[in-house]
């Protein structure tokens, strides 16, 4: 499951998204994985940054209620696809039943958010904006499941 802070509009972003999670669905069923779904959490209209953070963070974590939490952090681990992949897989053979990536949003992360986290990953040093996000995060859970297939559509 992806938490995200805000809605993707009508457009590019959301068409791209939606291919995204339409082909991860169709592949992760094929390998016994539960398909992503995207939950998306309303944006905190609060005026200062910490009241924002800490009610978008409410809404990440009552949604991922008893659910292995990955927060999506610039400051997190950093992972190759192939190494996604394995994490992916390492989680499903542990008897993990979900993991819920979560995406903040325009501010980042609460740091309460973080602590309840039991990992955090990071897409990269660069900061993107959390729509971006999470369509990377997308097409790397699908390409993590073509690696687990032996599909050819990632060539590293």
């Amino acid at each position: 499951m992806i938490c995200a802070v805000g809605r993707l509009k009508a457009g590019p972003e959301r068409q791209l998204a939606e291919r995204y999670l339409e082909r991860a669905g169709e592949l992760a069923r094929k390998l016994g994985f539960s398909g992503p779904r995207v939950v998306e959490i309303s944006e905190s209209r609060a005026r200062d940054t910490d009241t924002r953070k800490r009610e978008e963070a409410a809404g990440l974590i009552a949604k991922s209620e008893e659910i292995v939490r990955i927060a999506l952090d610039e400051r997190g681990q950093v992972l190759t696809s192939a190494e996604f992949a394995t994490f992916l897989a390492k989680h499903r053979a542990s008897g993990t039943k979900a993991l819920a990536f979560l995406i903040g949003g325009a501010d980042g992360l609460a740091p309460e958010l973080l602590r309840v986290a039991q990992q955090t990953l990071s897409v990269g040093a660069m900061t993107l904006p959390h729509q971006l996000v999470r369509i990377v995060l997308l097409e790397q859970i699908y390409r993590a499941l073509t690696i687990r297939s032996g599909h050819p559509y990632h060539r590293a």
